[in-house]
């Protein structure tokens, strides 16, 4: 069914006046590939876009997660996941399948892959392998999605941080081979905190370390795991349009949804977080 377009309208008020909050949510099916797309537009006959770009003034810092945000890195997690498969004796999978685990940590993608009928034993030797074979091939393949390099260098005033449920070493690894690094006071992983997102820990130890209060952070992600983080922390949420995970964000509206990330540039003061 190529073309199917849904659209989800939700009305709020704002003081007195009520203003129209319009998501909408492309779902492309050409050619066998899902695609969502997405714009959110905040409409008042009471305000300008300068004061629609207020709703953020007060945000003084970033916490971005990773895969399908930062970095484009399906091909090089699907191959990585296959081959721990073949090692495993077991069958590849399609890559849509593949890319559809991806978010909650190496464990459960390699859980996933592997099925129910695995046990405790086979998924740690198969975690294993998974995390040495991507650690030599985590490059081979990921790349920076467009706008992110310069939104990043737009953003530079901004103290920033990555959290992301991907182990730590290796998320380092690859924002310093991609030229990045630089830009984050701190990289944190799914395994630098007892608990994982969407669980408020990571983030709440980010707010500590930046001095900022909550509604001073924006958390922007791919993925209703992003969404549920920031609900889970009381910070703002950005969706990003092209990730992973962005088909489930219909379900979970973040506050503000850019199909690049240059377009968040606007919304937001680059002045430091401050007490």
């Amino acid at each position: 069914m190529p073309g199917v377009h849904a659209k989800n309208f939700a009305k709020t008020s704002h003081s007195s006046s009520a203003a129209l909050y319009i998501t909408i949510f492309i779902l492309d099916f050409t050619e066998g590939r899902r695609r969502f797309s997405g714009a959110r537009c905040t409409c008042s006959p009471h305000k300008t876009m300068s004061s629609q770009n207020n709703r953020f003034s007060d945000v003084r810092a970033l916490i971005f997660d990773l895969d399908g945000t930062l970095i484009d890195s399906k091909l090089d997690l699907a191959l990585s996941v296959n081959a721990t498969l073949a090692e495993m004796g077991r069958p590849p999978l399609e890559h849509d399948q593949i890319f559809g685990y991806v978010g909650q940590g190496a464990l459960a993608l390699i859980s996933r892959a592997l099925g129910d009928s695995a046990s405790e034993e086979e998924c740690q030797r198969a975690l294993k392998f998974f995390i040495q074979y991507y650690t030599e091939h985590k490059l081979d393949n990921t790349v920076l999605y467009p706008g992110v390099r310069e939104a990043l260098d737009a953003l530079n005033g901004m103290p920033m941080a990555v959290l992301t449920n991907k182990p730590v070493r290796v998320s380092r690894w690859i924002l310093e081979g991609l030229g990045v690094a630089g830009h984050f006071r701190v990289v944190y992983g799914g395994n630098s905190f007892e608990r994982k997102k969407p669980d408020r820990m990571g983030v709440d130890s980010i707010l500590r370390e930046f001095g900022a209060a909550p509604s001073q952070v924006m958390l922007v992600g791919d993925s209703e795991i992003d969404v549920q983080t920031a609900r889970n922390a009381g910070t703002w949420a950005c969706g990003v349009t092209y990730g992973f995970g962005s088909h489930r964000l219909a379900e979970y509206p973040p506050d503000l949804l850019v199909d690049n990330l240059l377009e968040l540039v606007p919304h937001l003061s680059t002045r430091p977080a401050r007490r």
